[in-house]
């Protein structure tokens, strides 16, 4: 064998990655944006601790831009992702330097009357001053378009909203969308809202969230106020002011308004567990040190023709993910799709 023919067998197993003694890592672990989840013999831990599964993980990170009140606009999310058994399990981390979970409460006047907290710059469904951190994950259920595109496939600037809607392009397409809301059930009652996208187009009376809803069950959450709108109907135990900014529905009281003082506040929400399909992603959602550290839980196969179905472990599976700081809607969000592979 000349030294030529040589150098250039050499080269070629360099670029291919068959050098004798030196093994190609596999395709996923080189390739971009992809989450491989990690088989282990027993769950993790779920309280937001790196145990030794969790710190055996691979761990994929992903910038997200375009977010309101983020330094620039942007963060970046730290994923794992393991498996056992008949369950998935997903953490996801990334800095947010205040933990927001005054969702407009209700303050007491001097004039003893009751008024929400406002974002001035609010036009409508557009709070990003009095509202709460909340994070999101969408995966494609039947969205050709989501397989390239992402979440952008869904998203729709304005059309009546001043930051747009979501919904899919045609009838039988659907997203399935993970909505972690903080004061709304994740750090209180330790679940995410489960909901999903369809076709649905906006209308400002008969369809006024577009594609976006709750899988079907129980709500979780409901507003704190009376039939005129015009105060709080219920308290904390002992009608105490906020915080905390939420009332647990099998703990509230009757509201009591001889009790408060003008600039106290009252939680406008009140909260309950989320039921059936709506109610199957136990969470632990916790802030510390500016950062959230969010684990979910998930059933690899649910049934639910409103969730992904994690029912073919060598499939990739594309999602996005979007974090939201202190904002109803103008999140920050992944420009690139995502994909989920099994060990």
């Amino acid at each position: 064998m000349t030294r030529s023919w040589m150098g250039t067998l050499m080269a070629v197993l360099v670029i291919t990655g068959m050098v004798i003694g030196l093994t190609a890592p596999p395709a996923a672990a080189q390739a971009k944006n992809v989450l491989v989840a990690k088989k282990v013999a027993a769950a993790p831990a779920v309280d937001g601790t790196l145990d030794a599964a969790w710190k055996g993980a691979p761990a994929t990170t992903v910038k997200v831009v375009g977010g309101k009140n983020l330094p620039g606009g942007s963060t970046e999310v730290t994923m794992r992702a393991l498996y056992a058994a008949d369950t998935a399990y997903f953490m996801y981390t990334y800095k947010d330097a205040t933990e927001s979970l005054k969702r407009y409460p209700w303050v007491k006047q001097a004039n003893g009357s009751w008024a929400k907290m406002k974002d001035p710059d609010d036009k409508g469904g557009d709070n990003s001053k009095y509202y709460e951190d909340k994070f999101g994950v969408f995966w494609n259920i039947s969205t050709p378009a989501f397989e390239t595109r992402g979440c952008m496939a869904a998203c729709h600037t304005g059309e009546g909203k001043p930051f747009g809607n979501k919904y899919t392009a045609n009838p039988g397409e659907k997203i399935d969308m993970w909505h972690v809301k903080s004061v709304r059930g994740a750090v209180n009652m330790g679940q995410t809202d489960d909901q999903y996208v369809d076709h649905t187009r906006y209308d400002k009376d008969k369809s006024p969230n577009a594609g976006r809803k709750g899988d079907p069950g129980g709500v979780g959450y409901k507003n704190n106020e009376t039939a005129d709108k015009k105060m709080p109907a219920f308290a904390l135990k002992g009608n105490k002011p906020g915080p905390p900014y939420w009332i647990v529905d099998s703990e509230k009281e009757p509201f009591d308004d001889s009790k408060y003082k003008p600039g106290d506040e009252v939680p406008s929400i009140i909260v309950s567990p989320y039921a059936g399909d709506r109610g199957d992603l136990p969470t632990t959602m916790k802030w510390k040190d500016g950062a959230w550290t969010i684990v979910i839980s998930r059933k690899l196969v649910t049934g639910s023709e409103f969730d992904v179905q994690f029912d073919d472990l060598k499939k990739q599976y594309a999602f996005g993910v979007a974090v939201f700081d202190n904002a109803q809607v103008r999140h920050a969000y992944a420009t690139s799709v995502l994909k989920l592979v099994f060990e």
